[in-house]
């Protein structure tokens, strides 16, 4: 009863509908009619609307996380997909909004024309600016989606080898051998060599002095690869077993013979040295010489018991260079 009071008295004085008061009001009301019929509806849409792709956006990029807990590997790639869902989530719920706030602006009646043509043009300016960072970040968004590569991997980027210490849709931070620290826009990565996928693979050129019988000699290599692949502390970290290809090379007086390992990616350097240094002891052992391209051909024609050839004569150099007189004559003279 007195609100009602209080709207009567509120038409009469300075209120009255004749009076400046009095039509300000009325047509504050007819307005809020107007919008009340005709916008607010439109304002609600738009913003149920909102809420539903957000709302969707997020149960998306949750989803994409919580496959790859149940799937991925290893922790890094968790973390990848994080990192991707993340940047999913924070870019559409920009768009999200800033369409909606478009929306409102234009069902409040503000023209958005000049505001679209002043974005274009801050858009561009902005654009050409900062083209390299928008390149390095959608270059950074496949390397993601695509799993070109992870933290921990070794890899060739851009040039650089070295092992990934981190990584950002901007950059890629890589350590090599020695410790120093690069660098790498993502931009600048055109071409990966990553040496930690799948499987390493690793060739041993064993050289042995051309008197030595090749057949014995592919019978110690392969005797000698598959004790190390049959051992327990190598057995796990082959993929297949090893090859012995046979001679391959001949050079000078020296037998090549290459010997292919096949272990998971960069697990190919412990059995390799164990290799190298039990063939170098079977060597000894058997009375074989290593290869030298160097070393002067030697003819065998006996076997001994033990299985060593034994010689029968070595050419001998026409002279000996050590023994050679220096000329007496002046060689810049007539004489």
């Amino acid at each position: 009863m007195h609100l009602f009071v209080s709207l009567i008295a509120a038409r009469t004085g300075i209120f009255a509908e004749e009076r400046f008061l009095g039509r300000l009001i009325d047509g504050w009301a007819v307005d809020a009619e107007g919008f009340t019929r005709n916008r607010l509806p439109h304002l609600l849409v738009v913003a149920v609307i909102g809420f539903v792709l957000s709302r969707l956006l997020r149960i998306v990029t949750a989803r994409m996380i919580h496959v790859a807990e149940q799937r991925a590997p290893q922790p890094v790639h968790i973390a990848q997909v994080k990192t991707l869902a993340g940047v999913i989530r924070t870019t559409g719920l920009a768009v999200i909004g800033a369409i909606v706030g478009m929306q409102a602006l234009d069902a409040v009646g503000i023209n958005l024309a000049p505001l679209l043509a002043s974005a274009g043009v801050a858009g561009i300016a902005l654009g050409l600016a900062a083209q390299n960072i928008v390149r390095d970040m959608l270059n950074g968004v496949l390397i993601l989606i695509e799993d070109q590569f992870n933290v921990g991997d070794t890899v060739r980027l851009a040039g650089l080898a070295g092992t990934v210490e981190a990584m950002t849709l901007r950059k890629t931070t890589v350590r090599d051998a020695d410790g120093t620290l690069y660098v790498i826009p993502n931009s600048q990565i055109t071409t990966v060599a990553n040496l930690s996928k799948g499987y390493s693979v690793a060739t041993v050129n064993v050289s042995v002095d051309f008197s030595a019988n090749p057949d014995r000699v592919l019978a110690l290599l392969k005797g000698i690869a598959m004790e190390i692949r049959e051992s327990e502390e190598f057995r796990d970290l082959f993929v297949a077993d090893p090859q012995i290809l046979g001679v391959d090379a001949i050079k000078g007086s020296e037998l090549i013979f290459p010997v292919v390992f096949k272990t998971l990616a960069q697990k190919q350097y412990e059995p390799v040295r164990e290799f190298r240094r039990r063939v170098r002891l079977a060597l000894e052992e058997q009375g074989l010489l290593p290869g030298d391209p160097n070393r002067i051909f030697r003819t065998f024609t006996e076997e001994t018991s033990n299985g060593r050839t034994k010689p029968t004569g070595e050419a001998a150099p026409l002279h000996d260079p050590t023994t050679l007189k220096p000329q007496e004559a002046n060689p810049f003279g007539g004489g």
